[in-house]
């Protein structure tokens, strides 16, 4: 069953203000500065509504603590996608299910990218499936996504600044609004101020 922009809203709500797997921001706070990096970059409403919805397959499953020292890769970029197709364009969905592999790939091609990590996402890179191979990273930046995934990425990594004021939850649910899908637009309802 495909999520409204109410459904959004009640699992940021309910959901989250719990830790963010071991980081110094909540999941709300992490998706809210992940669509503020993505807003200052200049990205347009997908992007951001991307950005904004990257991580909410951590909302739709309870791990009772940090997955990774659990051992557990939840695979939360594939997670959400069956929730939000046919509500987002492909573009978002693309975004969203390459970030992971954006990291895998960003430790491959750049240096120091996998020492500047936090301790969780250098766990969870372990159990993603590690740094890419030379093939592997080749075949990435073919995908017609790539570059829009290394972009989220990229906000991601740095959305977990600790008491970072940004625009509430309403501002990026009007964007997300705004890139629904036609058909879905008239169901999806307001989002809350």
């Amino acid at each position: 069953m495909a999520l409204t922009l109410a459904d959004i809203e009640t699992l940021y709500t309910e959901r989250g203000h719990a830790t963010y797997a071991g980081e110094p921001v909540s999941q709300l706070a992490h998706a809210l500065q992940s669509a503020l990096l993505a807003e200052q970059a200049g990205a347009d409403d997908e992007l951001i509504t991307a950005a904004l919805l990257h991580d909410i397959g951590h909302l739709l499953v309870e791990h009772g603590g940090t997955p990774t020292l659990q051992g557990i890769d939840d695979k939360h970029q594939y997670l959400a996608l069956p929730f939000l197709r046919g509500v987002f364009p492909d573009r978002v969905l693309d975004a969203i299910a390459g970030h992971v592999d954006a990291k895998r790939y960003l430790c491959a091609t750049e240096p120091h990218y996998l020492a500047a990590l936090s301790a969780d996402s250098q766990r969870s890179l372990v159990l993603q499936g590690g740094v890419f191979n030379a093939a592997e990273a080749q075949a990435f930046a073919a995908r017609p996504a790539a570059a829009e995934a290394v972009a989220l990425r990229r906000w991601d990594d740095a959305a977990k600044a600790e008491g970072l004021a940004t625009p509430g939850l309403a501002h990026y649910l009007a964007c997300a609004r705004r890139c629904a899908l036609p058909v879905t637009a008239s169901s999806l309802g307001s989002p809350a101020s």
